[in-house]
């Protein structure tokens, strides 16, 4: 399906940019929905399924509720109201939705699979208000264990993206840069138009202005949302996703350089920690004591460097953002990674 978005000089004065966690969480349970993963992805998922089934979290609600393909229950992304948007924020607006709305999203999904809705969501649609707590506890669980860990390097991927596309416009004008947005949108000077719809999206059905939210795990989609009064969604893939789980270990001799300062154990278990690990885990690989790591990682976490994210009985650290650039030998942000807009090629 083709549809076009119309722009008045009102609406183009409203457009902005937002970061939603919960887009991410969404949009990253469909990337793991997928037979097979998308490729880009695949050494994320590769690390958290057996945390995400050994919780459960692979047959709740909220997988229920995010489908391969097809229709994503619209209050579960509601619009956030900037680029500091943080979990917390977006699940009280969750908890808070009318039992109209939860109940039509239901609606959507069961009409799609057949005209029954998912045996995990009966309960939901029965007493959304006495079950949206529970949902906000079960997207909290898989914060944990599949986004959070991760979430410092994909954060600075989509600050990166914001801050090219905001220069963009500020250099050439909004106009290059919604048309550079993806290759399935294009701008015609009074309209927004988008190919390859699922659904319509117009200016009728729409509230005023555009939101513009980079995702991590949109890739290869441009997925929009229309709920009025918000302005409309379009969740588009952020540059530099093909680089997002590259591996970023680091030279031998970048090892060495940071030994010089944090000490050889220190600097090892923090060249470890591309991928979040236990302490457990991280005393295999190093042939330290799992105290000696978990004492090294005390004093790394409260240098920034690392982070801890509780994955039921486990703990797993995780490099930060600051931790992370110590290991960016060539230079290079994530935002270089792909042309601007466009999946890798």
């Amino acid at each position: 399906m083709r549809t076009e978005l119309q722009f008045s000089t009102q609406d183009l004065a409203l457009t902005r940019f937002a970061v939603s966690p919960m887009q991410e969480v969404v949009t990253s349970l469909r990337a793991l929905a997928c037979s097979p993963v998308p490729a880009l992805h695949r050494r994320w998922a590769g690390q958290v399924r057996a945390r995400l089934a050994a919780a459960g979290l692979d047959r709740g609600r909220l997988a229920a509720m995010v489908p391969p393909d097809g229709h994503l229950p619209d209050f579960l992304n509601p619009a956030p109201a900037g680029c500091s948007t943080t979990l917390a924020e977006e699940l009280a607006v969750i908890t808070a939705t009318g039992a109209e709305q939860v109940r039509a999203d239901l609606d959507v999904l069961a009409a799609e699979a057949g005209g029954r809705l998912p045996a995990a969501l009966t309960a939901l649609h029965r007493d959304p208000s006495g079950q949206l707590p529970r949902l906000a506890a079960e997207i909290e669980a898989y914060w944990e264990l599949a986004l959070a860990p991760y979430w410092a390097r994909i954060r600075a991927l989509l600050a990166a993206d914001v801050f090219h596309r905001s220069r963009q416009a500020a250099e050439h004008g909004p106009a290059r840069m919604l048309d550079d947005l993806h290759e399935t949108v294009r701008w015609d000077g009074t309209a927004l138009r988008l190919e390859r719809r699922h659904c319509a999206v117009t200016r009728l059905t729409a509230g005023a202005g555009l939101l513009l939210v980079p995702s991590a795990f949109a890739w290869p989609r441009v997925l929009t949302r229309v709920l009025p009064p918000d302005p409309p969604q379009l969740v588009y893939p952020a540059r530099g996703t093909a680089a997002l789980w590259e591996e970023r270990p680091g030279s031998a001799a970048r090892t060495d350089a940071l030994a010089a300062v944090l000490g050889r154990s220190r600097a090892q278990l923090l060249a470890e920690l591309d991928s979040p690990a236990s302490t457990t885990e991280l005393a295999r690989r190093t042939g330290l004591s799992p105290a000696a790591v978990s004492q090294h990682l005390t004093a790394l976490r409260a240098a920034g460097l690392t982070s801890a994210h509780r994955a039921g009985h486990t703990v797993l650290s995780a490099r930060t953002g600051v931790g992370d650039s110590l290991f960016d030998t060539d230079g290079q942000s994530l935002d270089r990674a792909t042309p601007a807009g466009r999946p890798a090629r």
